[in-house]
């Protein structure tokens, strides 16, 4: 199909790589497959997928060091990326993201599940903006949010944030004052099944805290119900 979707498959286990290519095949992507960073690295170069499913061990690079290349090449910069892996460790997910993942999937893996996540990646960089009703300056306290150019500053410094992290903090900035469940940022940001049992969300939010500093106190935690962007005066 000429206007298929390609989507990077990065796997060293022959098995899960052909099972996952074949079910993305299916689902209607053109499907690159890669066993090892060199490969991977060069087909990305080549090809600039949209997405692109990466695992994190591999034979002769990690996966941080794949993104990590990926996220400084400006033809690859823009690419979405799933880790997938089977270290569930927490510290492994905020090294992942701190590298510029997107998504975070861990082994054992619904093959459904992450067709799922593909397809939402894809339409998302289809659309390669978040939907917003404000232009030009959101201001909100020491936090500043320029939507139409997608640039965020703290206390006037400038941050830099993957795509996904802007849009949460977008959707939680608009919705300021109010409760977002995780199943709505699920939803919203990763447009994804709001009932999926994943702590992709909680994750993101934590990173994204970090990278606000001064503002981190911004984003409240609901205990048990989501999260909530604090409000401020007009």
């Amino acid at each position: 199909m000429a206007d298929a979707v390609s989507v990077l498959v990065v796997e060293d286990e022959d098995d899960i790589r052909n099972l996952v290519a074949l079910n993305l095949r299916r689902s209607g992507f053109n499907v690159l497959t890669a066993g090892d960073g060199e490969t991977a690295l060069a087909l990305a170069r080549e090809h600039v997928p949209p997405v692109v499913l990466l695992d994190l061990m591999l034979p002769d690079m990690s996966g941080t060091e794949i993104c990590q290349a990926l996220r400084a090449d400006r033809k690859t910069q823009g690419v979405y990326v799933i880790m997938v892996t089977a270290r569930t460790e927490e510290s492994d997910r905020i090294t992942g993201f701190e590298v510029g993942a997107d998504d975070y999937v861990p082994k054992p893996f619904s093959v459904r599940e992450l067709v799922l996540r593909v397809q939402a990646a894809s339409r998302r960089m289809a659309r390669n903006e978040p939907e917003s009703e404000v232009t030009g300056n959101l201001e909100l306290g020491e936090l500043t949010l320029n939507v139409s150019a997608h640039r965020v500053w703290v206390s006037g410094e400038e941050l830099e944030l993957t795509s996904t992290e802007y849009k949460l903090l977008l959707h939680l900035a608009e919705s300021a004052g109010r409760l977002c469940s995780r199943g709505e940022l699920l939803k919203e940001v990763w447009e994804l099944p709001p009932s999926l049992n994943t702590r992709t969300v909680d994750t993101h939010v934590k990173r994204l805290r970090q990278k606000l500093r001064a503002a981190s106190s911004y984003i409240e935690t609901v205990r048990g119900a989501g999260y909530r962007f604090r409000s401020f005066s007009p």
